[in-house]
């Protein structure tokens, strides 16, 4: 009987000893990261960055879809067919939609219709809004920087500088 528990006691360790017949293997490299279509290609649409109730700063990404914006419309070079600066400001002022809001989205930013003008210069985005900016939380500061990015570029690496009636927050850079 004692010579069945000691077997007993070492089968677990001889199977982790032997690996039970998987042997190691080198990085198997699979190619470039996955992409994945956050709207369908034939609609257009607005990205605006909201902030998850399942965490106190994590910004997640929203598309709207949305009107196509003439060349001049927006006031500031958009092309054709894109969506503009202003616009997609705007659409983050007035908060997030009920089903955004259902999805577990909220705003840090105060919610609102605010007047929104954006420049492009030499050093990046300038967006001028009419509200107090300095006292946002890094979080709604944060919703500002990344959706006035990505409404520039698609790769939200363009310098953010925000003013508002109390002073300049920026330039600052996207986060997400």
């Amino acid at each position: 009987m004692r010579g069945g528990r000691v077997l007993g006691a070492l089968l677990p360790v001889l199977l982790l000893t032997t690996g039970c017949g998987i042997r190691a293997t080198d990085v198997v490299e699979a190619g470039e990261p996955a992409t994945v279509e956050v709207a369908p290609a034939d609609q257009l649409g607005t990205l605006l960055y909201f902030v998850s109730s399942s965490s106190a700063s994590r910004l997640m990404p929203v598309v709207r879809t949305s009107r196509t914006v003439q060349v001049g419309e927006s006031g500031d070079g958009e092309e054709a067919g894109s969506t503009g600066a202003p616009d997609a400001l705007s659409l983050l002022l007035l908060g997030p939609t009920r089903t955004e809001r259902d999805s577990g989205l909220r705003s840090e930013l105060p919610i609102g219709r605010t007047r929104v003008a954006v420049e492009l210069n030499a050093d990046g985005v300038r967006v001028t809004v009419d509200m107090p900016v300095t006292a946002l939380s890094q979080a709604a500061r944060q919703q500002l920087i990344c959706t006035a990015a990505r409404a520039r570029t698609a790769d939200r690496s363009e310098a953010v500088t925000v003013k508002g009636t109390d002073g300049v927050i920026g330039p600052a850079h996207c986060s997400v």
